[in-house]
């Protein structure tokens, strides 16, 4: 936050190093990582919990985010401090004592467990960038509403409890339709009977496509999975994957299906 502040108070300095931007491979530490975790970004492209927080810094627009994470979990130094990773999942014990952690830019953040307050509405704290409470666990939908200092609504986000995993979704990034050449990146993720993602899935899937396109890989962001990255079986990791589909200029109707062991499967079509 110091380096933070020097950026933010003093017009002279204008932007921030950071180590870095994306994970990547190399520098694993140790067996059995094949990468380094310390990327805003994970493997995949999708931002990850510090880069949420970076984001509340520099973002110009109201936004908010919301992790957690059992407080038992950590020592007890550590327990009156922020982690700055916690993870947007709501699946826990009942009555387990739960750390929120809200990244914001309001000027306060409320709490509210399926529709009811919980916690006090509490200020924006400057020393730390983060705000949070800790809270016993119940399932449901988790949401912190941001606001200004009238207490004006101005953001807000929302965790749900997931159910066991059901079914896989598709989705192509920029819904890209490819008439001839190109690289279509297609997010695949794990969900509920109601469609919430499950983010403790780790399901193993089978990617296949008929038509004029190859797969150049599947990316989970685990650095830990030791599976062959450019192969067509991969594990999800929090309970998605990005998987790389190169289109040929040749005609023709492309289909990309993905399928797991008990899970309802999915298909998308890139022409």
């Amino acid at each position: 936050m110091s380096a933070w502040k020097a950026a933010r108070d003093n017009e002279y300095v204008f932007g921030q190093f950071l180590w870095t931007g994306i994970d990547y491979l190399g520098e694993s530490r140790a067996w059995p990582s094949c990468g380094y975790y310390s990327g805003l970004i994970d493997a995949g492209g999708f931002i990850k919990q510090r880069g949420s927080f970076r984001q509340a810094l520099w973002a110009e627009k109201p936004v908010a985010y919301i992790g957690t994470y059992p407080v038992s979990n950590r020592g007890e130094r550590e327990r009156n401090a922020p982690s700055y990773v916690a993870l947007p999942t709501w699946n826990f014990t009942d009555g387990q004592n739960i750390r929120v952690e809200c990244y914001t830019n309001a000027a306060k953040a409320k709490l509210l467990l399926n529709g009811t307050e919980v916690g006090a509405t509490k200020d924006y704290d400057d020393s730390t960038g983060i705000i949070w409470w800790d809270v016993p666990y119940a399932a449901g939908a988790l949401e912190v509403v941001g606001m200004d200092a009238a207490g004006n609504k101005t953001c807000g986000y929302v965790i749900r409890s997931s159910s066991r995993p059901y079914a896989l979704t598709a989705t192509v990034e920029n819904g890209s339709v490819f008439d001839g050449k190109g690289l279509a990146h297609v997010i695949v993720e794990v969900v509920d009977e109601n469609g919430i993602p499950v983010m403790l899935s780790d399901d193993e899937l089978t990617c296949t496509i008929d038509g004029p396109a190859k797969l150049l890989g599947l990316e989970s962001s685990n650095n830990r999975d030791m599976s062959n990255n450019s192969g067509n079986v991969r594990r999800v990791f929090r309970g998605r994957l990005l998987a790389y589909i190169q289109t040929t200029d040749e005609p023709g109707k492309i289909t990309v299906k993905f399928t797991a062991p008990w899970l309802k499967p999915v298909a998308v079509s890139l022409r």
